[in-house]
């Protein structure tokens, strides 16, 4: 939810299936950790340790890794003004405090935000994003952006992925240390550790699902709220009909290397070949997101 002194608005669609995503997730969490306290009996320490490591490694460290691994740089007024400048208009139509800003240097037109609170919260644009953008579609891009702090929904996203991780640690710690001791015909703990291998596809696939769910909606009412705020949803149509043209130029190799972080894009980076993908994209296609604007736009003018 956003504070209650922000400006942008509320959304109870967001809340609703934030709190949803988030009851589901940690439901499946409880009853993973059960089977793995079931099948690993002594121990349970141990997998107590870890998946408690995992998560406050995952909560408070990931925004900063994701940010590293998208090579975003933080930069003073001096040094971007421009980009200081549309962030402060930002906060002053949102009444909210100001991010840390930064730069990432990539030709792909892009920008996000991490950060699990306001305090901690950062937005950052690419040099390919500030190079192709006009000053007001950047405005609608960087709203975009913000809402997501507002709404505190990085800090949810975060949280919802971790059952993923801890699916995936549990399963090679399984593999490499659990097949060896045992024997699955005479040991019951044996056929159960067999199963965590597929127990945690499972729990993988399904956490997989809920958090794209999440994340398509909060796209589009990050996208709302944007527009919204500054009153212009035709600048940040522009923006997205611009971005989502330029992808199709940005070589191959560069878009692959962005992949892994689609989810905190502004716009997903997709390579050609990426078909499948776009069935479970952290994104609503670029016709959903321009209708919905082109729906506010019909409204305001009204």
């Amino acid at each position: 939810m956003p504070r209650a002194r922000s400006r942008y608005a509320p959304d109870r669609g967001l809340t609703g299936r934030m709190v949803t995503t988030m009851f589901l997730i940690g439901l499946l969490y409880v009853v993973f950790v059960g089977v793995l306290l079931a099948a690993l009996r002594g121990s349970w320490p141990i997998i107590l340790v870890i998946t408690g490591g995992l998560f406050i490694a995952q909560f408070w460290f990931s925004d900063r890794i994701a940010a590293y691994g998208m090579g975003a740089r933080e930069v003073t007024p001096e040094q971007a003004p421009e980009l200081h400048g549309t962030i402060d208009r930002i906060c002053a139509l949102a009444d909210m405090p100001k991010p840390k800003v930064a730069i990432a240097e990539s030709d792909v037109p892009n920008a996000f935000a991490t950060g699990r609170s306001e305090k901690t919260a950062l937005v950052c644009a690419t040099t390919g994003l500030l190079r192709r953008l006009e000053p007001e579609e950047l405005e609608g891009v960087l709203a975009h952006e913000m809402s997501h702090v507002a709404h505190r929904d990085v800090a949810v996203m975060t949280i919802a992925s971790f059952l993923g991780v801890l699916a995936g640690v549990m399963t090679r710690i399984a593999l490499w240390g659990g097949f060896a001791r045992s024997r699955p015909g005479n040991d019951p703990a044996g056929i159960l550790l067999l199963l965590i291998p597929l127990i945690s596809a499972v729990v993988y696939a399904i956490s997989f699902l809920l958090t794209r769910l999440l994340s398509r909606y909060r796209e589009l009412s990050a996208d709302r709220a944007a527009a919204l705020l500054t009153g212009r949803p035709s600048a940040l149509a522009s923006a997205l009909t611009k971005v989502s043209g330029q992808m199709a130029r940005i070589p191959t190799e560069d878009l692959r290397k962005a992949e892994p972080y689609n989810a905190f894009y502004f716009m997903p980076a997709f390579s050609a070949k990426e078909s499948l993908g776009r069935l479970f994209s952290s994104h609503p296609t670029l016709e959903q997101r321009l209708d919905q604007l082109s729906r506010i736009s019909t409204d305001l003018s009204r």
